[in-house]
């Protein structure tokens, strides 16, 4: 008898074309790629029976600064200052990037990577931007560091985009800060170099770890070596991140700098594209929204980092009046739940505008239409962004996908008309029990086959960096 030559996993139901459907399953080829939908197994093929679940296309997260994982619930105390903010969150940030080893950020990176898995991401796309060894020299391979954080999304299992930051300054006449020696690589061809250098070094990980590129800020990236980057992005095809708009004095500098906010210096520039992802974008006028509009652009939302850090909410009513993607990225680790990222979207306006249902008319087409448009930001409009394989269940697509229990006491006794309201807006990430990126199986029943060894290692971390 010949071995089986595809695999049929069948949940109970199947979140695809908008609904739940019951009784089908997807049918997968070696390569990862789903081949057909069916009810049931034809020979020969290897019938994985997911009973009491439901399956949903995998969510992307499109915005991580993976090495923050060891940060978590070391800021929550009041500085000295006078008002803690951002600011002041980023120097004690910085204190601890400057003492990581390409272990550490290994090991920091992998316990964020775990997380993701188990919570249903099968694709991140990592704004990475420690580059020097902590007295600000490169390494051998200048991109050492990028590569340890891209063995660990692969030990996971994850798919990663790998967004190597351009990093040339601290700011408009603003004097250097020697905590951010790790970060900079202050000529634009050098930068481009090493780019060019970890995307070869990648070619050989097609579909599993690809490069983008990713100026900062346009307080980082002064506008001539920013036009260069973004050129060379747009002509090789390849996603560009950048943070944009995500503090006051953020826009304010830019408009000292160049008399335009930083919205419209990058659209009067023409560095606006459908390949660039303008991460936070919360201090954005209505003008803004449609000039991210007319360029297709993504907006990427971390709405959790941006409530711990106080950046501010972001104005999602607006971007979706005028049709802007809406992606979503967990950033800083204080969680990592893009479930609640996407709920937050919704969520933080309700708290602004004092009403409920905000991000759809007064009459909406279905009871699931808002948990659609949130579900959209979390999977499709991610993928999108950093350039990962086509989110959904459905033939030709590649098998990334994630199951939900439902027994579990967040959606026990949901109708399937409600099925995805209640996963997008009460879902307990312990109600996901199977992770799948290709065909394979990374979580299966919540456990990760690593997630000792990984947590263990993360442990020892802690224990040195803050003992």
């Amino acid at each position: 008898m010949n071995p089986p030559d595809k695999t049929l996993w069948l949940p109970d139901s199947i979140y695809r074309a908008g609904q739940f459907q019951a009784r089908l399953g997807i049918a997968c080829d070696d390569a990862g790629q789903i081949v057909e939908l069916s009810a049931a197994a034809t020979e020969p093929t290897n019938t994985i029976r997911l009973k009491n679940r439901a399956m949903l296309p995998g969510l992307v997260n499109a915005h991580s600064h993976a090495f923050q994982r060891v940060i978590r619930g070391r800021t929550e105390y009041r500085t000295r200052n006078e008002k803690d903010s951002f600011w002041t969150w980023r120097e004690m940030m910085y204190r601890v990037a400057t003492r990581l080893t390409p272990e550490d950020i290994y090991h920091a990176s992998r316990m964020a990577f775990l997380e993701m898995a188990l919570s249903g991401i099968t694709a991140v796309g990592e704004f990475h931007y420690i580059h020097n060894q902590p007295d600000g020299t490169p390494y051998d391979d200048p991109n050492l560091l990028a590569k340890e954080v891209v063995r660990a999304a692969r030990d996971v299992g994850l798919r990663i985009a790998l967004l190597r930051v351009a990093y040339a300054r601290s700011g408009f006449q603003t004097e250097p800060n020697t905590q951010q020696a790790r970060f900079i690589e202050a000529d634009p061809d050098v930068y481009l170099d090493h780019l060019t250098r970890l995307r070869k070094d990648l070619a050989g990980l097609k579909g599993q770890a690809w490069v983008g590129v990713a100026p900062h800020s346009v307080r980082a990236a002064p506008l001539n070596y920013l036009k260069e980057v973004v050129r060379f992005g747009n002509e090789q095809g390849l996603p560009i991140h950048m943070h944009v708009a995500e503090q006051p004095a953020e826009v304010s500098a830019c408009i000292e700098e160049y008399g335009r906010s930083p919205v419209a210096l990058l659209e009067t520039e023409g560095l606006l594209s459908q390949r660039f992802t303008g991460v936070h974008m919360i201090h954005i006028t209505p003008k803004a929204a449609r000039m991210i509009a007319n360029a297709r652009a993504t907006v990427c939302a971390c709405p959790t980092t941006e409530r711990n850090l106080g950046d501010g909410i972001v104005p999602i009513d607006k971007l979706f009046q005028e049709g802007v993607r809406v992606s979503l990225g967990t950033d800083s680790q204080i969680q990592i739940d893009l479930l609640e990222d996407a709920r937050e979207l919704e969520y933080h306006l309700r708290l602004q505008k004092i009403e409920r249902v905000v991000l759809v008319g007064r009459v909406g087409k279905g009871r699931s239409e808002l948990a659609s448009q949130l579900f959209e930001c979390a999977t499709i409009n991610g993928a999108q962004s950093i350039g990962a394989p086509n989110c959904g269940l459905e033939p030709g697509l590649s098998a990334d996908f994630f199951t939900v229990d439902l027994n579990d006491p967040s959606i026990a006794g949901a109708s399937q008309d409600d099925l995805l309201s209640s996963i997008v807006f009460s879902l307990s990430k312990t109600a996901v029990r199977d992770v799948v990126v290709g065909n394979k199986r990374i979580v299966e029943n919540g456990r990760h086959t690593d997630q000792d060894e990984i947590i263990e290692r993360f442990r020892g971390l802690q224990k040195k960096l803050w003992s």
